[in-house]
């Protein structure tokens, strides 16, 4: 499974860090990410363009996005998304 976590904080690292421990994760990408999280993760430049995002994490075939900060939410990054793409933090879509 390919995982797109999106945000840059603790909570962010911390979902980063469980997901690496799951056989079922091939591999994992945060978006932007910081520099704590490169070793766990590849690291995608993202300037807050949900619509680019999303085309990203489409072309990139993401398996599952988990939204840490609230924002992207707001934003509508989940609307902006595929109609078949996993969100794990949106609660309008139930879960993945």
């Amino acid at each position: 499974m390919r995982v797109l976590v999106v945000g840059s904080g603790g909570r962010e690292h911390a979902l980063l860090w469980k997901a690496a421990q799951s056989p079922q994760v091939e591999r994992l990408y945060a978006a932007p990410g910081n520099a704590g999280m490169a070793a766990l993760a590849e690291l995608v430049p993202w300037n807050g363009d949900v619509e680019a995002l999303a085309d990203w994490a489409l072309a990139e075939g993401i398996d599952l996005t988990l939204v840490g900060p609230e924002a992207p939410l707001v934003e509508g990054i989940a609307d902006a998304s595929s109609p078949g793409a996993s969100w794990s933090s949106d609660p309008r879509r139930g879960r993945p």
